[in-house]
């Protein structure tokens, strides 16, 4: 009897040390999950934090590069206008500069008819010993008058034995010219005048053919 008695203590008492075994395991397992599942959380939100990184330095970089191209577009815009500006004040100065040049060129061609009228006084008087007197007077005025005209830029042109320039001649006429090859201006009907540098009207001649 003490045998069998003896014989379920020990049964009993090795149960109890596997029940505890058991527990022991299931208890280790459970926090070897809840270990497993808290560094799956770590992971995932370090993870999330590097995804985060990445995402705002790419988004960074897009607005860096945005921000250059609005920049760059601005300073091509401020050379353009720059450029416009410079165009526009030396376009400005120089039709200011012509104007000023050229302020006088009205009433000098309106002057012109006066000058041919004393050429011609000047030819008739010439042919006339009785008025000789009046033509030196005559041509003394011319003289004055022209001189006045040449202060102001103006210069009589000399065609006669040039060559035809249809920029400073006019053409009326087409002769035939021993003395002269064709093209040649052989006689000057009306004098051009030279303003500066500028064309104010054209010799009216007769050309060599």
């Amino acid at each position: 009897m003490e045998n069998n008695k003896e014989f379920q203590e020990n049964e009993i008492e090795m149960n109890e040390n596997r029940e505890a075994e058991i527990a022991e395991n299931e208890n280790e397992a459970a926090q070897a999950g809840t270990d497993a599942s808290s560094k799956a959380e770590e992971h995932t939100e370090g993870n999330a934090e590097e995804n985060a990184e990445v995402i705002d330095a790419a988004h960074l970089q897009n607005e860096v590069k945005r921000l250059q191209s609005l920049a760059d577009d601005y300073q091509q815009r401020a050379l353009r206008t720059q450029a416009d500006f410079d165009n526009y004040r030396k376009r400005t100065l120089k039709e200011k500069e012509d104007f000023a040049k050229y302020a006088s060129s009205k009433l000098i061609t309106e002057l012109l008819p006066i000058i041919d009228n004393f050429d011609r006084a000047i030819a008739a008087a010439g042919d006339s010993p009785e008025i000789e007197s009046f033509a030196k007077g005559v041509s003394m005025i011319f003289r004055q008058f022209e001189g006045v005209l040449k202060a102001e830029g103006l210069e009589a042109m000399e065609a006669v034995g040039q060559p035809f320039n249809p920029e400073f001649h006019q053409a009326i006429m087409q002769v035939e010219s021993d003395e002269h090859e064709e093209g040649i201006v052989v006689e000057e009907v009306q004098k051009g005048y030279m303003l500066k540098d500028k064309v104010l009207r054209p010799a009216m001649v007769k050309v060599s053919m």
